[in-house]
């Protein structure tokens, strides 16, 4: 069983509820939930120069951060320690989940501090009225308000994403689709 099995049959059918997955196939990303498949995030990750935009694209990357870490403890499985757990790692802030990839060696040294320097970025614009009133600090400081910075703030963060992505598809891999197969299907 591959990937584009399992999505061509949650496409066909309702499956097992007991089943959530984020799903990337062929540069589509799917969303497996209560027994039904949905589209995901676009593949591409757009960002306009205003606040809105700017959080919603940490809001995506914050998804992708849990999803991992779902998947490494607890797999596909959707029960009641899934649940759990996801409202925990509601309750942890994102420096601690970015230091956790480090120590999992999911992250190497220099990506953890571009994370954290995304991050940060983040944190500004949750407590600004602007995108005017934020800086990015990767080797120095620039104004989000500058085309410049915003630009240097905005590629930093497409590549961020495009890792983030790399780093699913590898935990995604481990996935057992022969046994998820078994499972989700509604009897």
């Amino acid at each position: 069983m591959t990937v584009t099995k399992i999505i061509a049959l949650a496409k066909k059918q309702k499956l097992s509820k007991n089943t959530r997955l984020y799903i990337i196939s062929k540069n589509k990303h799917y969303f497996l939930n209560n027994g039904t498949l949905n589209e995901g995030f676009s593949p591409t990750l757009s960002i306009l120069k205003n606040r809105d935009s700017v959080l919603s694209a940490f809001s995506k990357l914050s998804f992708l951060f849990d999803e991992i870490i779902r998947l490494r403890i607890v797999d596909y499985k959707h029960d009641q320690k899934s649940i759990e757990l996801l409202y925990l790692l509601h309750l942890i802030p994102v420096n601690r989940k970015i230091r956790t990839f480090l120590d999992w060696k999911v992250f190497s040294p220099e990506f953890t501090q571009q994370m954290s320097r995304l991050f940060q970025v983040k944190n500004d614009t949750i407590h600004c009225i602007s995108i005017n009133e934020v800086n990015y600090n990767p080797k120095k400081s620039h104004s989000l308000a500058s085309k410049e910075g915003f630009q240097i703030f905005k590629k930093d963060m497409i590549n961020a994403w495009k890792k983030m992505v790399q780093i699913y598809l590898l935990e995604q891999d481990k996935i057992q689709w022969a046994k998820l197969e078994k499972e989700i299907i509604k009897k």
